[in-house]
């Protein structure tokens, strides 16, 4: 079957089209004809080569689609259901067939179409993470560093559905999108304390972060409770400053509570691009590049 990836760690110029073999589902795992799969910057930084992987694979690490074969000891999926998920190790999405987590898999709801099925398992799923893991109550104020990027966007939607006000660190461009789900923006950049703190007088019950370095490092000190401060864009330093990084669920109990959300229309998955396998290579760059606006989905 055809498929997008890299033929060995590196750059852009690793970036081909496969020609693989349709996968067969390991125990735990569905088989699933693809109707759309994810984009996210972690896709770019795997071809790179951080997490380890030297290739050749294929990119993509969320899909929605209709399951095809059932792995051993699946149970509570069949043949024909319409699905989304995450696919084991991170890889295979960006394919005709590709292999997904049953235990980190969820059946699609008719009203969710399955492009914004397919960028729920990353980006939301890492957002509804870190709320749990901060465990704010309505009323308390959470400071959202990189608010207007992919996991920033449902993370502002998600903490305003509890009743959490929100704070949004964001480059002005995108004040407009993180105002209109609910955040009080503000701009990166020299005087940032001083515009957070406007925004907030009462102070910040916890910060989020999404940028890491010394945008992190600025912002940390705004809570003392350092179990509240979180980031996933700078493990290192994070933990340097005394917090932690998101300690991720992945469960289907988690995705069926995103997709009831979408339902609800309390979160909107912010697919913004919708583009042919044809355009992996374009669409990975754009996401590369760090300038899309909201989510980009890849179609077969």
């Amino acid at each position: 079957m055809r498929a997008y990836g890299f033929s060995e760690a590196g750059g852009p110029e690793k970036e081909t089209f496969l020609d693989v073999p349709v996968p067969d589902p390991g125990p735990g795992e569905l088989l699933v004809r693809v109707r759309a799969a994810g984009v996210n910057p972690g896709d770019w930084r795997l071809r790179e080569g951080t997490y380890g992987v030297a290739g050749p694979a294929v990119l993509g690490r969320e899909v929605a689609g209709t399951v095809t074969a059932v792995g051993a000891g699946v149970t509570g999926f069949s043949v024909g259901d319409e699905v989304f998920g995450g696919c084991p190790g991170m890889v295979g999405g960006w394919a005709e067939q590709a292999l997904v987590t049953a235990s980190f898999a969820a059946r699609r709801p008719d009203s969710v179409s399955p492009e914004e099925a397919a960028v729920l398992p990353v980006a939301s799923g890492t957002a509804y993470d870190a709320l749990d893991n901060l465990g704010l109550s309505a009323g308390q104020t959470l400071l959202v560093n990189g608010a207007g990027g992919g996991v920033g966007v449902p993370t502002v939607q998600l903490a305003r559905a509890r009743g959490i006000n929100v704070v949004g660190v964001a480059s002005p461009a995108k004040h407009d999108l993180v105002a209109g789900f609910g955040a009080t923006p503000v701009a990166y950049g020299d005087g940032v304390l001083d515009r957070v703190r406007a925004a907030a007088p009462n102070g910040v019950d916890a910060v989020f972060d999404l940028v890491g370095g010394e945008a992190l490092r600025t912002v940390a000190g705004l809570v003392e409770d350092r179990s509240k401060l979180l980031s996933i864009a700078d493990k290192t330093l994070v933990a340097e400053l005394g917090g932690r990084t998101v300690e991720r669920d992945r469960s289907t109990a988690v995705l069926d509570s995103l997709a009831r959300l979408v339902v609800s229309r309390e979160l909107d998955p912010c697919v913004k691009q919708v583009r042919p396998l044809d355009e992996a290579g374009a669409a990975l760059a754009e996401v590369e590049h760090g300038h899309v606006v909201g989510k980009v989905v890849l179609v077969p």
